[in-house]
């Protein structure tokens, strides 16, 4: 009776018990990292409470409201959060069913005298991902109650009364407990009291199931698994309850970007990021503001601002600010006079900087990302920054590896943040919750240095950038220093002494000539643009290769008899199909994103490119569409029935493995349909 879910672990890396109790932290402070209809907990208070008779809590008790914060106020907050842990540990502890603490069975008992006279307990409370339904209740909290020597920890579930006071909801009271069972084997279980009673509302409160299937198997696995992460939790450096509640309001106000998106990008993705950005700035200013006692709210440029909508965001919440980047986007037009943006080329140099500015801004900024803390060194003593760092560039060009044993992203990440300790910043580290694989982000908001040694560190920073280039690129001081008045001689060794004549003007305010800004015409190398003739060619000559590689496969038709009178030809890998193709059309797919294996999933009605691995797609085996599809999908499928020619029907030696009525593509010229313009958009329900 009572018990939800039980696991059997085996630890043969001795990482238990201490592996239990990191992963019990992790469902304490980040249970949405298993719960995905969370958004997050905010611990509130947590300290040692004493166990038997309800008396003060201990004075070891520490608040951690808001992550903690330092001096007077910092204390002030530390002895409320006790002075309220307290009183809740007084109330729950008359409230359980035998009284002063004794839980009801079949959980575990805490431990009695001569075990450990105290437990630990965590005030959280749950954080919901979207709006509930209805009118908004009070807040979820829960008591969690550690008993280390006992390996349990229960969750006593909270609700508020008329009074302010707090009342067991017993019927979702739950304990988690580790258990030795000899040598290396372990168990772990999740227990209820009353089951019968268990109330979930599909989101703060999941289903018993869930706590005995997923949430326990996540806890067995993470007990004995524990990798220290290469990056910090996400929104570590600001409130994720402030978090959760921002991000809803302004997801609900700017959700009608979706259905206007006018970008052939995905905008469910790129709106919603945006707004999470947007969120994460907006509360880590207001914290600024409270921090230095500012009135007025932030001003800010976004370098490289793309689509414009996070500068559309923030300047609706009440920045002034604006966004630059090489090339306008259709949407800008929409966002009205109110949103500042400009099209121009930023060459990091005298001419890009921005003394007034407060914060500078690069998300997803490319070749600009490591200039960022530069430009922000460079501008104003009190100009701030924020990075989210995606494709690898270097100061002069594409970012080059150093360092094997860490992920190019990891490495990549240390490099900019090593860019902001030599510009003389504390550099912070945030994961953000985003639909992204690059999510982490650098900031830098406060100096290391006083105003006085502004000159010592801006030689520190041309020295660094000199530092980083290759012989190629390698320029003089007086080219790349800021304070272009430098005693210097002028003379580069390495790369020869004089600069190209379009150049000659431009060395006293560009730090770089050598700097290679994106173009203001993007161009496409996905393939696409590849004359048709060498692409046919392409595919002819791989098609023909797996066709002949293997002796012909006996294969079903579309009756289901046996038939060997098509050729499915071989598989190979993408790098067997490489070393037959000759040099120069090589070296032309590799000036192409993707190369070889975007070009021949373009082409996917001859081929099928699975785990490396290349095959003449079977139409015969392809599964019909399923009824379920969006009604613009089907109109869309409907459009382009027959509207180019079976590649198989003209070139494969046993013709197309599809009768004509049922092959989406024209068997011969005189079934082809006009083809309709159809616009790759995105349907939104």
């Amino acid at each position: 009776m009572g018990l939800v879910g039980a696991a059997a672990v085996r630890d043969g890396g001795a990482a238990l018990p201490h592996g239990f109790w990191a992963a019990v932290r992790v469902w304490l402070e980040r249970p949405q990292v298993a719960n995905r209809r969370l958004c997050g907990a905010a611990v509130e208070a947590e300290g040692t409470v004493p166990l038997g008779e309800a008396g003060e809590a201990s004075s070891s008790l520490a608040a951690v409201l808001g992550g903690g914060s330092g001096g007077e106020t910092g204390q002030r907050t530390a002895s409320a959060g006790a002075s309220q842990l307290g009183r809740l540990w007084r109330e729950v502890c008359g409230q359980l069913p035998a009284g002063h603490g004794r839980l009801p069975p079949p959980l575990t008992p805490w431990a009695g005298p001569g075990r450990g006279s105290e437990l630990r307990a965590v005030l959280r409370t749950l954080l919901p991902r979207g709006r509930p339904v209805g009118p908004p209740g009070s807040p979820v909290r829960e008591l969690a109650v550690q008993d280390v020597s006992n390996g349990t920890v229960t969750f006593l579930p909270l609700e508020e009364n008329s009074e302010g006071k707090y009342q067991i909801k017993k019927c979702n009271i739950y304990q988690i407990q580790l258990a030795h069972v000899k040598d290396e084997e372990w168990s772990v279980s999740v227990v209820a009291p009353f089951p019968e009673d268990w109330f979930s509302d599909g989101m703060v409160y999941p289903k018993l199931e869930w706590l005995g299937n997923e949430l326990l198997s996540k806890l067995v696995k993470w007990s004995v698994e524990q990798k220290p992460s290469e990056f910090k939790s996400t929104l570590s450096l600001i409130s994720v309850a402030k978090y959760s509640k921002v991000y809803q309001d302004l997801k609900e106000k700017y959700k009608e970007m979706v259905k206007v998106w006018p970008e052939v990008t995905d905008p469910e993705k790129f709106v919603y990021e945006d707004v999470a950005i947007a969120t994460y700035l907006l509360i880590l200013w207001e914290q600024e503001r409270k921090e230095k006692g500012l009135t007025k709210k932030q001003s800010f440029v976004d370098l490289g601002c793309g689509n414009g909508l996070l500068v559309h965001i923030l300047n609706n919440e009440g920045h002034s600010g604006r966004g630059i980047d090489v090339r306008r986007r259709k949407i800008w037009d929409m966002y009205g006079p109110e949103t500042h943006l400009e099209e121009s080329t930023i060459m990091p140099g005298d001419s890009h900087l921005f003394p007034e500015t407060n914060w500078l801004i690069g998300n997803h900024s490319d070749e600009l990302t490591p200039w960022i803390p530069v430009i922000a060194a460079r501008s104003s003593y009190s100009c701030c920054y924020f990075v989210l760092p995606c494709c690898f560039f270097d100061f002069h060009g594409k970012y080059s590896r150093r360092q094997s044993k860490k992920t190019q992203y990891r490495e990549y990440l240390d490099f900019v943040a090593q860019v902001g300790l030599v510009c003389g910043f504390h550099v912070e580290e945030d994961c953000l919750r985003i639909p992204s694989t690059k999510r982490v982000s650098l900031i830098g908001r406060n100096r290391t240095y006083p105003p006085t040694e502004r000159a010592l560190i801006d030689r520190q920073i041309t020295q660094y950038i000199n530092s980083r280039q290759t012989c190629a690129v390698v320029t003089c001081d007086r080219r790349v220093g800021f304070n272009h008045k430098d005693d210097s001689d002028g003379v580069c060794k390495e790369a020869g002494s004089e600069l190209p004549e379009n150049e000659t003007e431009t060395a006293g305010t560009v730090w770089m000539p050598g700097f290679q800004p994106r173009e203001k015409v993007e161009q496409i190398r996905n393939c696409a643009s590849l004359p048709r003739d060498f692409v046919d060619d392409v595919v002819l000559n791989v098609a023909n290769l797996l066709l002949n590689a293997a002796p012909q496969k006996s294969c079903s038709n579309v009756r289901g008899e046996n038939t060997n009178t098509w050729n499915q030809g071989e598989s190979l890998s993408l790098k067997e199909v490489a070393e037959h193709l000759n040099k120069e059309t090589l070296k032309r797919l590799k000036s192409e994103y993707g190369g070889l294996q975007t070009l021949l999933k373009n082409n996917h009605q001859v081929f099928e490119v699975l785990n490396g691995r290349v095959h003449i797609r079977d139409w015969r085996k392809e599964k019909p569409s399923r009824k379920t599809k969006p009604e613009v999908k089907r109109r869309l499928s409907a459009e382009a029935f027959k509207t180019r020619l079976c590649w198989f029907f003209i070139h494969h030696p046993d013709g197309c493995s599809l009768p004509s009525e049922s092959c989406p593509y024209a068997h011969g010229t005189q079934e082809l349909r006009q083809s309709q313009t159809i616009k790759k958009k995105k349907h939104i329900q």
